[in-house]
């Protein structure tokens, strides 16, 4: 029988649910309190894929997807997890909460999808995390990184795999500060992740004995940024801070070295992700930003990596892998190596087994070994610093690694704080 002809009805009668004279039991969707069908040996684990194919973050969504399809890949090459192959399913959730919270609905109920993975935007993440936490579907929260996802919109099943703003604003707002000045302006993309990262720069900037003389509001989707670089001329700040992210940072990127900005202050990009930069003219990626990873790390594991990555997708655009493609990629292995230490899909087995996760600097390809923090389930890692690689004859070597900041120096202590997240109990069991 084929995955897709398996239904409810017959996992009921697989599960000896369903007999001859007795009537149906209603699926209802998973229960609070461990009453599931157990998952066919045949069956395929069926993950669904909730990363955006448009709007906003449509390059990072696919970047985003690869990652995952090549960890699945290389499972399914080994005989797949459990003795089970594993399948994905895809809908894109257009950068858009509403769309997040319908996919992720649809996912579950409808395809019986066993795990969700995949998110750039936060406000996307934070919808489809409230639709998993309904049903206890574990999700994984692949590069999206808002404090508040694993701060006040923390959930039991949700596990966050990117550095968060606040972690990248540590990494670099007091040796900016030192460095460039006191003086400092924010450009902010004006939703839930800009908004958040904006609030923790703030912070910092302030109890580094710095200024904000002026914040600017960048709506999603803005492409003439002339009005608002009027105003940062007129500021004359030693010091901006960014949050634009996208094809928003794209835009920016462009018209602010046209206007020569870039180099008469200090820019601080808070993350830079690579789909957003990649095949950019070198004069545009000028200030410091932050990364969790670099396809030139000096490192065991990476050279290969980048191998896989080249032989896996030859035709990509992107002809090498940047950290967007490596968070969906390792956050995808470590479900699948979860699922195999629990010897089983349940979902609180599961949890348990992320709750626990470390990961050695040499498996993660990083400076320094990784682990799951438990209360707030944020994969803590190293955070790096970096800027344009000038005068590179490499088009694809465009960052210049400047600094690397363990787990403990950028931890994020308010996300800490801010977590509630639910019991396992209270958590309803899940297992397809």
């Amino acid at each position: 029988m084929s995955r897709r002809n398996l239904t409810r009805r017959s996992l009921l009668k697989k599960a000896g649910v369903l007999t001859a004279g007795v009537a149906a039991i209603p699926f209802m969707g998973p229960w609070r309190y461990n009453r599931v069908y157990a998952a066919a040996s045949d069956k395929p684990i069926l993950i669904g894929l909730t990363s955006d194919a448009s709007g906003q973050y449509a390059n990072s969504g696919a970047s985003d997807r690869r990652g995952m399809q090549l960890a699945i890949s290389e499972f399914n090459k080994k005989g797949g997890v459990l003795g089970r192959k594993v399948e994905t399913i895809h809908i894109d959730t257009e950068t858009t909460p509403a769309t997040g919270s319908r996919v992720a609905e649809r996912l579950i109920t409808r395809h019986e999808c066993a795990f969700l993975i995949g998110a750039v935007s936060s406000g996307v993440a934070n919808a489809i995390s409230q639709v998993a936490q309904k049903y206890g579907t574990v999700y994984l929260n692949t590069n999206s990184s808002s404090p508040t996802e694993s701060g006040k919109n923390c959930h039991r099943v949700k596990f966050v795999w990117d550095g968060n703003g606040t972690n990248f604003a540590q990494a670099a707002v007091k040796n900016a500060i030192s460095a460039y000045g006191k003086k400092w302006l924010l450009m902010t993309n004006d939703y839930v992740w800009g908004h958040n990262t904006s609030k923790a720069t703030r912070k910092l900037v302030g109890q580094f004995g710095g200024e904000i003389i002026d914040e600017i509001l960048v709506p999603q989707g803005t492409r003439d940024f002339s009005a608002m670089l009027l105003k940062v001329q007129q500021a004359a700040p030693q010091v901006v801070a960014a949050a634009v992210g996208g094809d928003d940072q794209k835009a920016m990127r462009q018209q602010v070295s046209q206007l020569g900005l870039g180099q008469k202050m200090a820019w601080i990009n808070n993350q830079q992700d690579w789909p957003d930069v990649y095949g950019l003219p070198i004069k545009n990626l000028f200030g410091v930003f932050g990364t969790t990873w670099y396809w030139k790390l000096d490192l065991p594991g990476v050279a290969d990596f980048v191998k896989r990555y080249q032989a896996a997708y030859p035709d990509t655009k992107m002809r090498v892998p940047g950290n967007v493609f490596y968070n969906g990629y390792m956050a995808t292995r470590e479900l699948m190596s979860a699922v195999e230490r629990a010897g089983s899909t349940n979902n609180r087995k599961v949890i348990q087994q992320l709750e626990g996760l470390k990961v050695s600097a040499r498996d993660r390809m990083q400076h320094h070994d990784a682990f799951m923090n438990p209360g707030t389930h944020q994969m803590q890692q190293t955070i790096y610093l970096a800027t344009a690689n000038a005068g590179t004859k490499d088009r694809d070597d465009m960052f210049k690694v400047l600094s690397q900041s363990s787990p403990a120096e950028i931890r994020d202590k308010g996300a800490d704080a801010a977590c509630k997240m639910e019991s396992l109990d209270a958590t309803p069991t899940y297992e397809m």
